[in-house]
Formats: C-alpha cells, sequence, structure tokens
C-alpha cells in the first residue's frame, strides 16, 4: 500500500528504487508499445487521391517542388515518393494542377503499379 501512495521519505533507498524504475520504464520502454512514430514532414503533403482510373497517382502539394527549377522537377518528384514509399518507383507523368489564377495547387503523379 505504501508503494501506490508514495509513502517513503526522500533519500531512502526505497524512493531511489521507485524513481529509478521509472526513469528506466520512461527510457527503455520500446516505442510500439505506444505506437508512437516519427513524424515525417513530407509524408502529410503526398496523398493518393480516390478514382485515378486504373493508374496510380500522388498528390504533391505544390511547396514541395516550388524550389525546384522546371527541368529539375521530375527527379525531385520522383526522389520525394521514393523517399515516402521506400521501393523504386517508375514516374510515368507530372502534372501541374492550377486554379483559375494559374496558380500551381499542387501536382499529380502518376507511377506505374
Amino acid at each position: 500500500m505504501r508503494l501506490i501512495l508514495w509513502d517513503y521519505e526522500r533519500a531512502t533507498w526505497q524512493y531511489d528504487l521507485m524513481v529509478g524504475l521509472i526513469l528506466a520504464f520512461i527510457f527503455l520502454a520500446p516505442r510500439a508499445w505506444f505506437r508512437d512514430q516519427p513524424r515525417v514532414p513530407q509524408a502529410s503533403r503526398i496523398s493518393m487521391p480516390a478514382g485515378a482510373q486504373g493508374k496510380v497517382a500522388f498528390w504533391l502539394e505544390a511547396e514541395l517542388l516550388a524550389a525546384v527549377a522546371p527541368e529539375q522537377r521530375w527527379s525531385k518528384a520522383a526522389e520525394i515518393l521514393k523517399s515516402r514509399d521506400g521501393r523504386k518507383l517508375e514516374l510515368l507523368g507530372l502534372e501541374p494542377v492550377v486554379d483559375s489564377d494559374r496558380e500551381i495547387k499542387g501536382y499529380v503523379a502518376f507511377i506505374k503499379p
């Protein structure tokens, strides 16, 4: 009962043992126990739209390719998709999606299924 109510005085061996056990649990418990995964900033800006008519397509936010020269967008998009999926993908097409003001809102990347 003293363990649950934390009824030990500071600087006693029981208190030190409890603090050590708590710290060991915090630092040694595997991430999988808490389903904690590292955040990947680019992954939240890549999605697979529904209804791609038999093609595998991904939506890439415009910010991912904004600082890339137009002639290098193809290779950069392939690199981003490869880093997201972890396997070699063959990029078949990269189409910009523009709004009525001709501003690029994103890109649709088609890959080989």
